[in-house]
C-alpha cells in the first residue's frame, strides 16, 4: 500500500535523504510527487523473484546484459524510482551505472509487480509508465500475480505503448531479449 505525500511541494532526492531510515518502506520520487510504500505482499515479492530468475537464467546464457532487483534508478533529482526488476544491456550499463551503484538513466526493461491497494497500481499504470515512456525505457513489463496476467508495453513513435496482454500459458518473447521466451505462467508462485 503506498501513500502518495501531494502537498503542494516539488520534492527532491536531498529532501528524501533528510528522512530517517524506515525498515519495510520505500521512497520513491515521481515529477516531484513522493510516493511512500510499505513493504509488499510475499506473493508480490516471490513473482519479482521469479521474473528476475528467468531474466537472469537468459542473461548468463547469452552474456547481452544484467537483470537486478530492485534498483535505484535516478532519472533527476525530482524523479527517483526503485522498480521491481530490470535488465540492461552492458553498453546500457557502461553508460548509466554511477559510482554510488546507482543506475542514473534509462534500463532497457522494467518491470512492476502490481500491488494490491488501487493507489499503488495507478502509480504503476499511470505515473511510472508515463515516467518510463518519457525518459527513453524500451520495454515496460506490468504483471499482475492475482491475475496471473502479464502487460507489455513496447516503445513506439517515442513512446511506450500497450502491444500485448499476456496469460499463464501465453509464452513471453520480446524483440529487445533474444532467444528470451518462458511461459507467462512461469513469473507467477503457485
Amino acid at each position: 500500500m503506498s501513500q502518495m505525500l501531494n502537498t503542494g511541494v516539488r520534492w527532491t532526492i536531498h529532501d528524501v535523504e533528510l528522512f530517517a531510515e524506515n525498515e519495510g518502506t520505500r521512497n520513491e520520487i515521481v515529477d516531484g510527487e513522493l510516493f511512500v510504500t510499505r513493504a509488499p505482499h510475499f506473493k508480490h515479492q516471490q513473482t519479482c523473484g521469479r521474473i528476475f530468475q528467468q531474466l537472469n537464467i537468459w542473461s548468463e546464457f547469452s552474456g547481452l546484459g544484467e537483470a537486478v532487483i530492485n534498483p535505484d534508478v535516478l532519472f533527476s533529482e525530482s524523479d527517483n524510482v526503485i522498480p521491481d526488476v530490470v535488465w540492461a544491456t552492458k553498453e546500457t550499463l557502461a553508460l548509466t551505472l554511477d559510482e554510488a551503484g546507482h543506475l542514473t538513466g534509462a534500463p532497457d526493461l522494467v518491470v512492476e509487480v502490481l500491488s494490491l491497494s488501487e493507489s499503488d497500481q495507478r502509480r504503476d499504470k499511470e505515473a511510472k509508465l508515463k515516467l518510463y515512456s518519457s525518459r527513453g525505457v524500451k520495454e515496460y513489463w506490468i504483471a499482475d500475480w492475482r491475475s496471473r496476467k502479464l502487460e507489455v508495453y513496447r516503445r513506439e513513435d517515442n513512446q511506450l505503448k500497450l502491444v500485448e496482454t499476456l496469460f499463464s500459458s501465453d509464452i513471453i518473447i520480446s524483440p529487445l531479449l533474444p532467444g528470451f521466451s518462458c511461459t507467462v505462467n512461469q513469473f507467477f508462485p503457485v
